[in-house]
């Protein structure tokens, strides 16, 4: 092996979508890594007990030695330490293969709306795991490379990204965002709603994981959709007995919880589009509004959407992927593309 060969055997590059609820992580056009966004720590001593999927395991369900955190909200890190932590234990799993590396080179994606401070914790977090070059490019960039859009062309396109914590809505044209408006309004927000609805219309309270599964096995933007999905058996403790109780929650139920989350959503895509050029809406009336990330999945969203904005709306064929799998073109063309963020341009 030449000097030249195992320098590229030492160096390491991933690319990285750092979710409020989920991290992937992509190396060399594969995903590695898809973990819940989530560390349990040892509360005497700060050790890690687990990372992802172990962790999630003991969300909600932890003693008085252990404590589970989820670092960032609302799309940004919240708790510095704890997403330091978890960010190390995700490379590390990432890595696994090549345990000892010489040059470690990593995009990672964020919200569109983070502040200069947020940006540098990012940054400071990628320092920590020993990052040597580390680029951010903003989450509805990333989406659009994911699908499949030449975002450097002079035409317009409008990308929704519903994540965990924020909700990413930009026109990008000529490898620039024309116009944007992020709101922490998405997946974690809808939990609530939910967790809200049971307790006022049930009196049953139930936990962060429970609202997770009803969204996703029967969550629905609106009432009236087609194929609708069977109501499902839920667990929760009675408010009034304190007792385990069962109740069984359908689509329409759900519609109602999220409505006023759904209806501050088309607010801000209304919003976006009386900021966007003439000649861009052009371009967007053309070619419609393109719905990426988890809540791209919520039953009856697009049609929703397309009523309210009287414009095409069509979900990416991956919509949980595009962002990652756009953070990993970006990471293959960090020399061309202009849009990427590092230390240097803050």
């Amino acid at each position: 092996m030449n000097l030249l060969n195992l320098f590229n055997f030492l160096r390491q590059e991933i690319a990285i979508d750092l979710g409020t609820a989920n991290t992937l992580i992509i190396q060399e056009g594969e995903i590695i890594v898809d973990e819940p966004s989530i560390v349990a720590l040892n509360r005497k001593t700060g050790d890690v007990v687990a990372v992802g999927h172990k962790a999630m395991q003991m969300y909600e369900k932890t003693n008085e030695n252990i404590q589970t955190i989820r670092p960032l909200k609302d799309g940004v890190i919240a708790d510095f330490q704890a997403a330091e932590k978890m960010i190390e234990g995700l490379i590390k799993m990432a890595i696994q293969k090549k345990r000892f590396f010489s040059h470690l080179k990593m995009v990672i994606c964020i919200p569109s709306g983070i502040t200069e401070v947020e940006k540098r914790a990012v940054f400071d977090s990628a320092d920590h795991v020993d990052s040597k070059e580390t680029y951010l490019i903003f989450e509805p960039m990333a989406a659009a490379l994911g699908i499949g859009l030449n975002v450097e062309e002079p035409v317009g396109n409008m990308i929704i990204d519903i994540g965990g914590g924020t909700t990413e809505i930009a026109v990008i044209a000529l490898s620039g965002i024309v116009a944007e408006h992020s709101i922490r309004i998405a997946g974690d927000e809808l939990n609530l709603d939910i967790i809200n609805y049971m307790k006022n219309e049930h009196n049953l309270l139930i936990g962060e994981r429970t609202a997770e599964k009803i969204k996703i096995e029967v969550g629905a933007a609106r009432k009236d959709i087609e194929n609708p999905p069977e109501p499902i058996l839920i667990n929760g403790r009675d408010l009034l007995t304190g007792l385990p109780r069962q109740k069984s929650i359908g689509h329409e139920e759900v519609a109602e919880a999220i409505d006023d989350s759904i209806a501050k959503i088309e607010e801000s895509v209304m919003k976006t589009l009386e900021k966007t050029p003439p000649e861009l809406s052009s371009d967007i009336y053309q070619r419609g509004i393109y719905l990426t990330g988890g809540g791209a999945l919520l039953r009856g969203l697009d049609k929703r959407i397309s009523e309210k904005t009287e414009l095409k709306v069509k979900v990416a064929e991956d919509p949980l992927r595009a962002v990652v799998l756009g953070t990993s073109i970006a990471l293959d063309n960090t020399d061309k593309f202009t849009f990427l963020i590092n230390r240097k341009s803050l």
